[in-house]
């Protein structure tokens, strides 16, 4: 149960923020556009909640493009998040991992732990297999997930949208550099 503070503190971050604008990136190297029911599941959460989907792809796992699109992504405007299914497992072609968390700024360590925590529920031990990760590129919050429908739904529901509002209104408080 939250506390008065915090519930107060969240209230006012709902309400200076109403609406964030969210890049959602699916990495594979077999789905598309059309089989991509991960990312259609973030978007449409995404949207339930009253956000703003601000670009949405599908990319290969390569982690320097990965790198690439994210960059473009940070520098953008009109883009205050960034969400990134795909390729967070050990497989040989699992790279957004490497990707990613050389990229972060400052780490939200919290996110992959309580993914992992979470997980345990529904699949157990396989749940270590997670690498999760998130934080901030500059001033852009950056979340990379497991590529399951099922994870993204975890994620999403249980960790990132209860909080997106007020992460967003915590990044958008920091100093730019």
């Amino acid at each position: 149960m939250a506390s008065p503070s915090t519930t107060a503190h969240r209230e006012g971050a709902a309400r200076a923020e109403q609406s964030v604008r969210v890049a959602v990136l699916t990495i594979s190297d077999t789905r598309t556009e059309a089989t991509d029911t991960s990312g259609a599941r973030i978007r449409e959460l995404l949207v339930q909640e009253g956000h703003q989907v601000a670009h949405y792809a599908v990319l290969p796992d390569e982690p320097e493009l990965i790198r690439e699109q994210v960059t473009e992504l940070v520098n953008r405007a009109e883009v205050q998040v960034v969400l990134l299914n795909g390729g967070t497992g050990i497989a040989p072609r699992d790279g957004t991992f490497e990707a990613i968390d050389g990229m972060l700024e400052q780490r939200l360590p919290g996110f992959g732990e309580l993914f992992r925590m979470l997980s345990w529920n529904e699949v157990g031990a396989a749940s270590m297999l997670s690498r999760a990760v998130a934080g901030l590129v500059e001033r852009t919050l950056v979340f990379s997930m497991p590529g399951s429908t099922n994870a993204v739904n975890l994620a999403m529901t249980k960790l990132i949208l209860p909080e997106l509002r007020h992460l967003v209104h915590e990044v958008a408080g920091r100093p730019q550099a």
